[in-house]
């Protein structure tokens, strides 16, 4: 791997890592908000309407781009941005004109300047908000559940029916923060870009945005498809930039955050993250093992699902953080209270 691909994926990496760290900070505080989402954020029902929720928005997006309602989707999804801005700003900044003047500055720029920088700060900011807005209101069998179908239906979405590598290019010319954009070289401007590309894709999965769609919340949980970038056949270590869906960074950061908030381990004592214990740490570990695995696929240059990895890595990451806390595995795994 060339070292502008290196220092594409530590860029990557650092995204994940500030999208991580964000809500494992924000957990507490949202919680302290009442900003939960769900009277009995142990219903592993709360899982199946979101997916359900998933699945409606995956074909509305593939109608909208059918029938060249481009423009609907991106007003949308900056609107979204916009309110998830606002919920992390309001815990963020005491007074409330300011942060309704912040998430509007974001709604704003990503409207008239939609440059990668700006697209992937907004992502980070929106990633760090929503996952911990899920992890207070997913527990932690509702969690599992929730990733380990998301996993299973990116796979089907990118492998067998492809639909998710259909969001992903529709998506593209858009320039929203359902994808995170990971240029490999400083040149690189994403308003220069004009997306005459082959499809490479590697995506995430888990939504109908590829990128991440939000319903509402979510865009957090908001998958799209990763996705190298440039129409050449070069090899993609050698492109200019790739793509990675804003849920690819989300959807495994909801493990983390539910287990901070509902596993019984003790907190691990960290100033700055009160929620932080061995559980939530080691799902943190597990993301990025799955993340490394990504990483070297996508550069392989072929279209690859990226839950699997990321969502298997944070969940299995966290069984291991469990036990080793200490935790009954019956407990780990939220099934305590059915049996």
């Amino acid at each position: 791997m060339s070292r502008r691909a290196y220092r594409g994926v530590a860029l990557a990496a650092l995204i994940f890592l500030v999208v991580q760290v964000g809500a494992l900070a924000l957990v507490p505080t949202f919680f302290e908000q009442g900003y939960q989402t769900v009277e009995d954020p142990t219903d592993p029902t709360n899982s199946l309407l979101y997916i359900g929720a998933i699945l409606a928005m995956t074909a509305f997006m593939l109608a909208a781009f059918k029938y060249d309602l481009d423009q609907v989707i991106r007003l949308v999804i900056v609107f979204t941005s916009g309110l998830l801005a606002w919920y992390v700003f309001a815990v963020l900044v005491p007074n409330g004109l300011v942060a309704i003047a912040l998430s509007a500055g974001v709604s704003l720029a990503l409207l008239v300047y939609p440059e990668w920088y700006v697209i992937d700060a907004a992502g980070a900011l929106m990633g760090a908000g929503a996952a911990a807005l899920f992890g207070i209101s997913f527990g932690l069998l509702p969690a599992i559940v929730l990733l380990s179908v998301l996993a299973i239906y990116d796979a089907i979405s990118v492998y067998k029916t492809k639909h998710m590598l259909d969001l992903a290019e529709g998506v593209m010319d858009l320039r929203i923060p359902v994808v995170l954009v990971i240029p490999t070289t400083l040149s690189y401007s994403l308003l220069d870009d004009d997306f005459a590309r082959d499809a490479n894709e590697v995506g995430d999965g888990e939504n109908a945005t590829d990128g991440g769609e939000p319903a509402d919340v979510t865009d957090a949980e908001t998958e799209t498809e990763t996705a190298a970038a440039d129409a050449d056949e070069s090899d993609p270590a050698d492109r200019d930039a790739f793509f990675i869906g804003l849920g690819d960074a989300v959807m495994p950061t909801v493990m983390v955050a539910s287990g901070a908030f509902f596993s019984e381990a003790p907190s691990l004592g960290f100033g700055a993250l009160p929620a932080l214990n061995l559980p939530a740490l080691l799902a943190m570990v597990g993301t990025f093992a799955g993340f490394s695995g990504l990483m070297w696929a996508v550069m392989k240059g072929r279209a690859h699902a990226g839950l699997p990895l990321l969502n298997g890595g944070a969940i299995g990451g966290y069984l291991v953080g469990s036990v080793v806390a200490g935790v009954p595995l019956v407990s780990a795994l939220g099934l305590a209270p059915y049996l």
